[in-house]
C-alpha cells in the first residue's frame, strides 16, 4: 500500500476517532509550520523527503505526506503521489504565484495571510492574484433567452409563457 493510501485512509480514521476539528488543528500546525520555513526561504528549492519533514516539524509520515498532497499541484514539476515513499527525494521547487492562488482558492486564510508573504510579493501583486481568484469565480451567462423564444427548460412554451412568466 502507497504512502498516499495510507494518507487519506489515516484521515478517515483520524476523524472517526477524534473529530474533524482535531484534525484540522494538528494538519493546520505542520502545515502552517512548513509553509512559513519555505516562504522565508522561497528562493530556494528545499530538498528533502518525507521522513526529513516529518522529523523537523515534529509529525507523522502520514500528516507530512498530506502536505504534499496540498501543495503538489503548486509545484513546477508535481509528484505522482501514489509513487512517493518516506525516503523519496521530493525539490519542492513552488511556483509562488500558484500557491498563493491555491491557499486563496482552499480558503486557508491562515496562510495566504502569512507575514512571510510580505518579502515575496507587493501588497498590488496580491491584490491582483485575488482579483484574478475572484474572476475564475464569477459565472456569466453570455446567453440570454429572449422573451418570445422557446423555454430551455424543453417544455416547447415560449419563455414568457413558461419559466420568464414572473418576471
Amino acid at each position: 500500500m502507497s504512502l498516499y493510501t495510507n494518507w487519506t485512509d489515516m484521515v478517515v480514521d483520524y476523524v472517526k476517532t477524534k473529530g474533524e476539528n482535531a484534525f484540522w488543528a494538528e494538519y493546520s500546525k505542520l502545515e502552517k509550520g512548513i509553509y512559513k520555513d519555505l516562504l522565508a526561504n522561497h528562493k530556494e528549492a528545499k530538498k528533502t523527503t518525507i521522513n526529513e519533514l516529518s522529523k523537523e516539524y515534529n509529525s507523522s509520515v502520514e500528516f507530512t505526506m498530506g502536505f504534499i498532497d496540498g501543495i503538489n499541484d503548486s509545484l513546477k514539476k508535481p509528484y505522482d503521489l501514489e509513487a512517493i515513499e518516506a525516503d523519496t527525494e521530493l525539490v519542492l521547487d513552488i511556483n509562488l504565484e500558484t500557491l498563493y492562488y491555491n491557499m486563496l482558492d482552499a480558503k486557508a486564510e491562515y496562510l495566504y495571510t502569512l507575514p512571510q508573504w510580505d518579502g515575496i510579493f507587493s501588497e498590488e501583486k496580491r491584490n491582483e492574484i485575488q482579483k484574478q481568484y475572484k474572476e475564475s469565480k464569477i459565472v456569466r451567462n453570455t446567453e440570454k433567452v429572449g422573451r418570445n423564444d422557446l423555454c430551455p427548460c424543453g417544455s416547447g412554451k415560449k419563455y414568457k409563457k413558461c419559466c420568464g412568466k414572473n418576471q
